[in-house]
């Protein structure tokens, strides 16, 4: 008898994309560095990262079919995650509204075993919630080791909401005190220390944030408007932040220059055309469930004894 194959095993199916490592580059938000001038390292998400870009080798059709091959990869990298139990994954996505954030989670983690996945979507917190510090609520919904957990939306709206809409953060039950010009610097390095705390004991975080260009945002509110069975997905509130979308578009670009890191960092994905943001996703996540270098488990030889025992008792019947 012998272990089930490992991840290095070549009867694993690969992600049937060529220089995936090339393809994902472009998208890294360069980490924070402590550098003589931090210009330097800032971005820009109009100037640096194109909503419609695609690869130019690649057509709607084939990627189709290459996220299909790749879900099946996905979900044997997954399968061993579940069953080693030493690290989990943290998926966070951020994204404007009708970026397809939910259409991506489908899809991409269309084949991952539901015991081994977990998704929370965080809209406006409780009371509960909010009588908590603003990381309590994700704290408590994190995945556990040999787990996949999605947050749609997550911490980061305190820093992104909250920072548009300050009102919003003057009706919390915070000390006015602490409310002041810092408290954004404050909250960046608390972000990163929690997630520092995170990796430090074998969580992979993985930050996406799903480009849409304003015009396909509006393109797409349309049309849930114009088509009854989407109309749910649409509210006016929707349509009126739309005028804050330059703020937006400055606070995001705020976020990813402190809080893209080295153990953690964003991931800008183009989100204007869908089949190229799931594939460029499935692809992101492939790669970093195969650098773990996981294995299944391996039993002692008193166990191994044991099944070949069982296996002679079953065969013999």
């Amino acid at each position: 008898m012998t272990d089930k194959h490992s991840q290095n095993d070549t009867s694993l199916n690969p992600f049937p994309l060529q220089n995936l490592d090339e393809l994902i580059r472009p998208f890294i938000v360069p980490p924070k560095q402590q550098i003589i001038v931090p210009s330097e390292r800032l971005i820009s998400l109009t100037k640096d990262y194109d909503p419609a870009y695609k690869a130019n080798h690649l057509k709607k059709s084939k990627a189709k079919s290459q996220l299909k091959e790749g879900i099946k990869a996905l979900a044997e990298y997954q399968d061993i995650l579940y069953a080693q139990k030493t690290h989990a994954v943290l998926i966070i996505f951020q994204a404007m509204d009708a970026a397809g954030k939910d259409s991506t989670i489908k899809h991409v983690m269309s084949g991952i075993n539901p015991q081994g996945c977990q998704v929370h979507s965080f809209k406006a917190p409780s009371t509960e919630e909010l009588n908590h510090d603003y990381l309590w609520r994700c704290s408590k919904a994190l995945p556990e080791r040999g787990r996949i957990g999605i947050f749609n939306r997550s911490y980061y709206e305190e820093i992104l909401v909250t920072r548009v809409h300050p009102e919003i953060l003057e009706q919390r039950p915070i000390p006015p005190s602490l409310i002041d010009k810092n408290i954004w610097e404050r909250r960046f390095e608390e972000i990163n220390n929690f997630e520092k705390q995170l990796v430090n004991n074998g969580t992979i975080i993985l930050k996406f944030f799903l480009n849409v260009s304003k015009e396909e945002q509006r393109k797409r509110f349309l049309e849930r408007i114009n088509r009854p069975e989407k109309n749910w997905k649409f509210s006016v509130d929707d349509a009126k932040d739309r005028t804050f979308w330059d703020e937006y578009m400055a606070v995001y670009e705020d976020m990813f220059n402190h809080t893209s890191t080295d153990y953690a960092p964003w991931y800008i994905i183009p989100a204007d055309r869908k089949w190229f943001t799931r594939l460029v996703v499935a692809g992101i996540i492939y790669t970093k469930l195969k650098e773990l270098n996981l294995e299944y488990p391996s039993v002692s030889e008193e166990k191994r004894q044991e099944l070949l025992q069982a296996k002679l008792i079953l065969e013999s019947e």
